[in-house]
């Protein structure tokens, strides 16, 4: 495997102080890492090509989707996750993120943070043996529900679109914003905001908030 000689740029999202030191403390003292640090209330500095956002969650629940949809959303940046689970519906929310390479928090060593981290400044897709399988398992029963979906499709309603309203609760959502505070936002009713939501992920058979979130992020709507 080619060595990367160019420096990287790596910046640490992390939701507690603990977590960001642990990352810290594995990648200081390597020579060719340069960590950058997010400064409260200011945009992150332009990403040279050799960059990689590190960030660490627990799970994908609703604030760690929405940090992980604003990560994403600069697009300069290649992110390696390092999570502490990832259930079925998740790791799939986090595929269609666009997250290529993931580390279980249990096993990020000082040595195997460092080689996922040049990994993923070379583009390359890491993820841990036991997430293969699964990834490929979701894509392929995904395809069936899309090929069943084109062909008993409701009349009507987009397939697989997203109608204006479906398309704002989403932004919304992505945003970090919670089913009241779309309400207001938007002069809905609670129980509209959950009706568009249970909705439109019944139509695309999507497994949660977070999965719904990537599929927009993925199909360009926000």
């Amino acid at each position: 495997m080619p060595v990367l000689t160019d420096r990287i740029t790596v910046t640490i999202h992390a939701a507690d102080p603990l977590s960001r030191a642990g990352v810290v403390r594995h990648l200081q003292h390597q020579p060719t890492v340069d960590i950058v640090p997010l400064l409260p209330g200011r945009d992150a500095p332009p990403a040279p090509a050799a960059s990689v956002a590190v960030m660490t969650i627990d799970r994908i629940d609703g604030p760690s989707g929405a940090a992980l949809c604003e990560v994403l959303r600069g697009g300069a940046q290649r992110v390696l996750l390092v999570a502490r689970e990832l259930r079925e519906p998740e790791l799939l929310a986090v595929v269609e993120y666009g997250v290529r390479s993931i580390v279980w928090r249990h096993q990020a060593t000082e040595e195997r943070l460092f080689e996922a981290v040049q990994r993923t400044a070379r583009g390359e897709c890491v993820l841990p043996p036991d997430l293969v399988d699964r990834v490929l398992g979701q894509v392929n029963r995904l395809r069936r529900s899309e090929t069943a979906a084109a062909r008993t499709g409701p009349g009507g309603a987009p397939r697989f679109g997203l109608a204006p309203r479906e398309t704002e609760v989403l932004r919304l959502i992505a945003e970090g914003l919670d089913t009241r505070r779309i309400s207001e936002k938007l002069a809905y009713s609670e129980r509209t905001v959950k009706n568009i939501l249970h909705g439109l992920m019944t139509r695309l058979q999507l497994n949660n908030r977070a999965h719904a979130v990537a599929h927009a992020l993925r199909e360009g709507y926000i």
